[in-house]
């Protein structure tokens, strides 16, 4: 088993185990390998070394990978690279989707069905336009925009 440390272009790092380094070449030439957080599928395997108990090391949470050089600078990080707040984010994001129902399209119709006492009161998720966020908060109908990535709708290994 090969255990890798791996980076997507927005800096997420996270780990791969991999049956051998072909396989992991494998994968990631047909696209199999994407970031857990943002479902990037630029993914730079980092440097790694064994892990050698010395008195003076750093612990491994401050040390920050390098940034991925084939890829443009971006604007803006849409999520943490700090791997505690990865983590943090990751727990957050799998609470959501383990307590809400998934409405899709219909979530601005649900949402109003529930403001006005039309429908049972529950917590859901689903999709909905900018436009179609902002006319339910004007109505007073708490919405809160939050971008899962497609992996997390599903069992992560």
């Amino acid at each position: 088993m090969k255990v890798l440390n791996l980076q997507c272009a927005h800096q997420h790092a996270f780990e791969g185990w991999f049956a051998s380094e072909d396989d992991f070449q494998s994968q990631l030439a047909r696209g199999l390998v994407e970031c857990p957080l943002c479902s990037d599928k630029a993914i730079a395997k980092m440097p790694s070394a064994p892990r050698l108990n010395l008195g003076g090391a750093r612990d491994a949470a401050e040390i920050r990978p390098a940034a991925v050089a084939s890829e443009p600078a971006q604007a803006m990080t849409l999520l943490p690279s700090d791997p505690r707040l990865q983590a943090a984010w990751l727990k957050m994001a799998r609470h959501v989707m383990a307590n809400t129902e998934d409405v899709g399209a219909r979530f601005a119709e649900e949402a109003r069905k529930i403001h006005y006492g039309e429908t049972e009161e529950r917590n859901i998720r689903g999709q909905a336009s900018r436009e179609e966020a902002q006319a339910l908060l004007e109505e007073g109908i708490g919405v809160l925009p939050l971008l899962l990535p497609e992996a997390l709708k599903e069992t992560l290994q």
